[in-house]
């Protein structure tokens, strides 16, 4: 069967390598949550040699990818700030949350280097929502929005993809990131001691409530509850732009 993760388009002697230092880590029976996503950032530069090696990106393209610019610089912002403010973050999942910060970091990059000239300049952002949470001092709320910028990360990069069909090296990364932003997500569940998917609409937290809108709809003989854990559900543009909103300055 041909390899079909993360690392099927990398080098196989690259390949062998993260693989090796992967399954090290894990026999050690240390910081396995951290090892199952401490290899993902690699590919995204290999890859991105061959999807942007053709020419100047249709207009269409450039807004999508611009669209995903815009959610990434929340998120690394986001993980960034939490990491730089002393005794916000437990020593014990303070490598989990510095993982997914190199994630993050790395998305940006990818999407900066696609774009080149084209990319959209990062905002300013408040994570308080004008006073709403308090998230740098409030590990609690830290994780709630944490969950729900991972969680919507999600359904974006599902609502756009049918956008990208056009363009098949672009659709594998998108893609590939979204399955990045799905294992964030179900670690940060983990940590909050949730299951590591969405079930419906249901939300601890009444104030992100719009990230999980649409996930209760109910099809066919299956139960709502079932189809919502098994699938999420796409975001339409909007809909993430007026979740991301309160958290843009400018």
């Amino acid at each position: 069967m041909p390899d079909t993760t993360l690392f099927g388009g990398l080098d196989p002697e690259l390949t062998a390598r993260v693989l090796s230092r992967r399954e090290a880590l894990f026999r050690t029976g240390k910081m396995a949550s951290v090892v199952a996503l401490a290899s993902m950032p690699v590919a995204f530069g290999v890859m991105a040699k061959d999807a942007f090696a053709q020419g100047t990106l249709p207009q269409p393209i450039i807004d999508v990818l611009n669209f995903a610019l815009t959610l990434e610089y929340l998120e690394d912002e986001f993980y960034r700030t939490a990491l730089e403010t002393s005794s916000v973050i437990p020593g014990e999942t303070q490598p989990v949350f510095a993982q997914i910060s190199r994630h993050e970091s790395a998305h940006v990059t990818l999407l900066e280097g696609a774009l080149g000239s084209s990319a959209v300049a990062k905002p300013s952002f408040d994570f308080t929502a004008n006073g709403m949470f308090d998230p740098f001092n409030d590990y609690t709320e830290f994780l709630a929005l944490s969950q729900g910028f991972e969680d919507t990360g999600v359904r974006a990069y599902k609502g756009q993809a049918a956008n990208l069909m056009s363009q098949d090296a672009l659709l594998q990364i998108a893609l590939q990131i979204h399955s990045v932003e799905a294992r964030h997500a179900a670690e940060v569940r983990r940590i909050r001691g949730l299951r590591g998917w969405i079930t419906g609409s249901q939300n601890d937290v009444p104030a992100l409530q719009p990230t999980y809108a649409g996930e209760d709809a109910a099809n066919g003989s299956f139960t709502s509850a079932a189809q919502a854990e098994a699938f999420d559900e796409p975001l339409t543009k909007e809909a993430v732009l007026a979740i991301a909103t309160p958290f843009i300055v400018a």
